[in-house]
């Protein structure tokens, strides 16, 4: 089998955790892989990984690289892309890198950069384990691992899951989503995607459960929600209420949204901030089936190793 060049990119916080960095490449280097652009992993500026230009260099640099990676890996996330986006060669991006089969793969944070990249070059790329936090956890999840691995060297993949979502579904649409708030702060935005008849999962970190009704009320009454066929409720992790919330928690807020929108609210999806992870690919062709308390989805038409 033919190494994996896989490519480092930081367009968010800066390696913060070295350790784990140096396990990430150690792991994927015992892989098989080739991992380039390691001088990511010492820059710094203030909370960023480098200046907003060598961060939006990172992306652009994939338009003009003599030979393209097979997977450009973000490192971490945080906060940062944000800034790049009215920055980026989204034409010369999508000139070289669709059709190709390299794949951009991150989360978080990332998800700014993946809205901005479906909207402005109609790029597919996916939400999935990054340098530091997953490649790199003192304790590595076979799970995300191996999800990694089946995805990116096949043409189609199926996942599976158990839900407590009371429903039998089967409904067909691109795959998108991301980080709750990431999404929501594009809303209105040229970066946010007009996507019709998708299937939209979301996660989020660190958020109080009003505020994760109130993120999930505004893609509702924006119509966002009203535009899709299903949506999956991935990981919500360190979203705890407090003692005003008087017995309020997060299934609350999800049985709230899913009363108001209209569609098949599937909970249980393993994305976001948790070490067991899919790798999803954002923008695929995928569908969705649930019932007795299972959910799977199927996705083809992604970049993946050759």
């Amino acid at each position: 089998m033919p190494e994996t060049r896989i490519r480092l990119i930081a367009p968010s916080g800066y390696p913060h955790d070295r350790a784990a960095m140096t396990r990430g490449v150690e792991r994927l280097r015992e892989a098989g892989c080739v991992v380039d652009a390691l001088d990511v992993l010492d820059r710094s500026e203030q909370r960023y990984a480098g200046s907003d230009a060598q961060r939006a260099a990172d992306i652009n640099a994939l338009a003009t690289l003599d030979a393209l990676p097979d997977i450009a890996l973000a490192i971490r996330g945080g906060y940062g892309a944000t800034r790049l986006l009215a920055d980026l060669h989204y034409d010369a991006l999508r000139e070289r890198l669709s059709g190709s089969n390299t794949m951009l793969v991150g989360y978080s944070d990332f998800t700014a950069l993946q809205l901005a990249l479906h909207a402005k070059s109609g790029l597919c790329t996916f939400s999935g384990p990054m340098l530091g936090a997953d490649f790199g956890a003192e304790a590595l999840s076979d799970f995300t691992w191996q999800h990694f691995w089946q995805t990116a060297r096949s043409p189609a993949t199926e996942v599976a899951w158990r839900t407590r979502a009371a429903t039998e579904a089967e409904v067909e649409g691109p795959l998108w989503g991301g980080n709750l708030a990431v999404l929501c702060s594009l809303i209105g935005t040229p970066y946010f995607p007009a996507i019709e008849g998708g299937i939209l999962f979301v996660e989020d970190v660190g958020e109080p459960p009003f505020r994760i009704e109130r993120l999930l009320y505004q893609l509702h009454l924006s119509g966002v929600l009203g535009r899709q066929r299903a949506l999956l409720l991935g990981d919500f992790s360190q979203c705890r209420g407090s003692a005003y919330d008087n017995g309020y928690g997060l299934q609350h807020s999800f049985e709230q949204i899913r009363a108001a929108c209209g569609i098949p609210v599937i909970d249980g999806l393993p994305t976001g901030h948790e070490p067991d992870k899919f790798t999803l690919p954002f923008g695929a062709p995928a569908r969705l089936r649930v019932g007795g308390g299972e959910a799977s989805l199927s996705f083809s038409g992604y970049p993946h190793l050759t």
